[in-house]
């Protein structure tokens, strides 16, 4: 099962930061790990993926720099202090809403 893009709308960017909280990434390592940590359910394309990095980087919730990889010139990204006090107070939000939430889905499934 795939999540709607409408359900992932308001959680794609928390999923970023949190992706990049541990270490420094470069896109198309973001979206791989994102792919990977979701089982596959969750997909962060190209579309998607560059415009929150931009949004998140202007309101200095992250940081970027190039760098030469194996000979290839990459963009990486890392979390800001300020990105880490936002991820954290969004995981406490995000736990708050899930328990509030379930309980109007359980007789749905």
């Amino acid at each position: 099962m795939k999540f709607s893009s409408e359900l992932l709308k308001g959680v794609t960017k928390n999923i970023i930061l949190a992706t990049i909280s541990h270490k420094e990434m470069y896109g198309y390592d973001i979206a791989k790990t994102v792919k990977e940590k979701s089982n596959a359910l969750v997909e962060v394309g190209e579309g998607s993926l560059y415009p929150a990095l931009h949004e998140l980087e202007k309101k200095g919730l992250i940081k970027s720099r190039w760098m030469v990889v194996g000979g290839r010139e990459r963009k990486y990204y890392t979390i800001t202090p300020k990105g880490s006090k936002a991820l954290s107070e969004a995981a406490k939000e995000w736990n708050v809403f899930s328990k509030t939430i379930t309980p109007f889905f359980s007789r749905a499934v």
